[in-house]
């Protein structure tokens, strides 16, 4: 399954946030209002940040219509794990983006896109009829002198607009800069060398008894595994350092509302999120990053010690899967395509919460187009000569074979059947794909494939096949170019 921000939020307008008047001067803007920065590239670390990371903790409430931010705290979030290179964004990629600038002389300091739950919560059927608030942080280097920190958001052509600033000047009284104290165990899996020079990864878990230690560490090597094996991180293990934090529970399993199971958890991981029974997410975000805080992080996993399918994976937040599942693997490299590099889903015939509305724009995603432009198709230079846009493909049968699957997945979920029997149902969905793209003229081919981004008609995918759009562990050309790219972001 995948949980991300796709085009769908580009059409949302969003209204002017409340005033949030605090020590740290955070200030509403109207929504034409822009804050200019000086964009000089990326800056001297040492002359704008020390070896620390802070952490704006913040509320983003709202309903489907209208978004709201008040600071919650700042802290210290251990060392800087970041690059000190790299410091400004040039991917510009997710439906959130912030900004770091000098508050005297608006120089650029650090800019990052990333998703939020919020975002993707607003897009559902309940944020029309009542209002929802939900925990996010912002993490960047230390500054040593005031700042301004600029949110924005994507407006209805995709462009990022500003919808909320705050001021922040770390010798304030407001701000906290005591690390916190850890006690809880770190099991490292791969070191490859300093954290600002590679792409490092913590691995929490939760529903893991204090009995369940042994198979949590042999659990977090095993996905770890799973990742590294898959191109193109196999290209760039090197590249990684990979640490897993235990965090005991009580009992053994996470809160699963639709089967009647339900647990208090260390991290409060829970399925049913946005009534999805497979979508497993949680909303502590502070718990969650005060322990991740422990070892240098960049990107995260929470793998939950469950074998029911599910799992999610938002945009520089996190990824979750089921360790037990059969099909783990596959979920643990097709959401991790959402949290590292916001790929967005190339399926269409399973149910999702969301309202997906009519295509009016091109998508903001690098792996799925609406085909405005063929003669710009932002993987053109991919597509070899003699390969048709729209590229054609036998998918009045796949589609019939796929919404059978997909009735039968319903029926059998509401029977609440052994998982194995749910296993069993993806094994043969993957034969009956199998025996369909043989026979595909195009199969190995880049192209415009009609069908993605939850839409059957009106977006179209770069391959016939990739591990966005169906179980096979492979990703696409497009989609492993654009996770390469946020790799050599994150180690340049």
């Amino acid at each position: 399954m995948a949980r991300h921000f796709i085009i769908l939020f580009a059409i949302l307008i969003y209204s002017s946030c409340k005033n949030v008047n605090t020590k740290t001067e955070a200030v509403q803007l109207p929504v034409s209002a822009e804050i200019p920065s000086i964009d000089k590239g990326d800056v001297d670390y040492s002359n704008y940040f020390i070896d620390k990371t802070m952490r704006l903790d913040y509320f983003h409430s709202g309903t489907a219509s209208e978004e709201h931010f008040a600071t919650d705290r700042i802290v210290s979030d251990g060392i800087w794990s970041g690059s000190r290179k790299s410091l400004t964004d040039k991917l510009k990629l997710g439906l959130y983006f912030f900004e770091v600038i000098d508050k005297e002389s608006k120089v650029l300091l650090y800019s990052r896109g990333f998703a939020s739950i919020f975002g993707e919560w607003q897009t559902i059927p309940e944020a029309n009829e009542k209002w929802g608030t939900f925990q996010e942080s912002l993490r960047f280097p230390w500054p040593i002198k005031p700042v301004t920190v600029i949110l924005k958001k994507r407006d209805a052509l995709n462009n990022f607009s500003t919808i909320w600033t705050s001021d922040i000047d770390p010798d304030s009284r407001a701000v906290n800069p005591a690390d916190l104290i850890h006690t809880n165990k770190v099991d490292v899996i791969a070191e490859n060398g300093p954290a600002d020079q590679k792409a490092d990864l913590v691995i929490l878990g939760d529903g893991y008894s204090e009995t369940e230690m042994e198979k949590f560490r042999n659990d977090a090597t095993r996905l770890a595994g799973y990742l590294m094996n898959a191109e193109p991180f196999k290209s760039h293990s090197k590249d990684f350092n990979i640490r897993a934090i235990e965090t005991p529970a009580e009992l053994s399993g996470v809160n699963k509302p639709h089967h009647g199971v339900f647990r208090r958890t260390p991290l409060t991981v829970h399925y049913s999120s946005f009534d999805s029974e497979r979508y497993a997410l949680s909303y502590d975000n502070r718990t969650i990053r005060d322990i991740a805080s422990e070892v240098p992080y960049d990107l995260m996993v929470i793998m939950v010690n469950e074998r029911t399918y599910g799992g999610g994976g938002i945009y520089n937040l996190y990824t979750t899967v089921a360790a037990d599942n059969k099909f783990s693997e596959y979920i643990m490299i097709h959401e991790m395509g959402h949290h590292i590099a916001a790929l967005a889903d190339e399926y269409y015939t399973s149910a999702v919460s969301y309202e997906v509305p009519e295509v009016k724009i091109e998508p903001w995603e690098s792996n799925i187009t609406a085909l405005f432009d063929k003669n710009n198709l932002k993987w053109k230079d991919l597509v070899e000569s003699g390969t048709p846009l729209p590229t054609e493909w036998n998918k009045a049968e796949f589609d019939k074979a796929g919404y059978a699957i997909q009735k039968e997945r319903d029926s059998l979920r509401k029977a609440m059947v052994p998982e194995a029997v749910m296993e069993e149902l993806f094994t043969r969905q993957m034969n009956q794909e199998n025996e369909s793209f043989a026979k595909e003229k195009f199969r190995d081919k880049v192209g415009a494939f009609e069908g993605a981004g939850y839409l059957a008609k009106g977006l179209y995918r770069p391959q016939v096949d990739c591990i966005m759009y169906t179980r096979h562990l492979v990703f696409c050309k497009v989609c492993s170019r654009s996770i390469e790219d946020v790799i050599n972001q994150l180690v340049k």
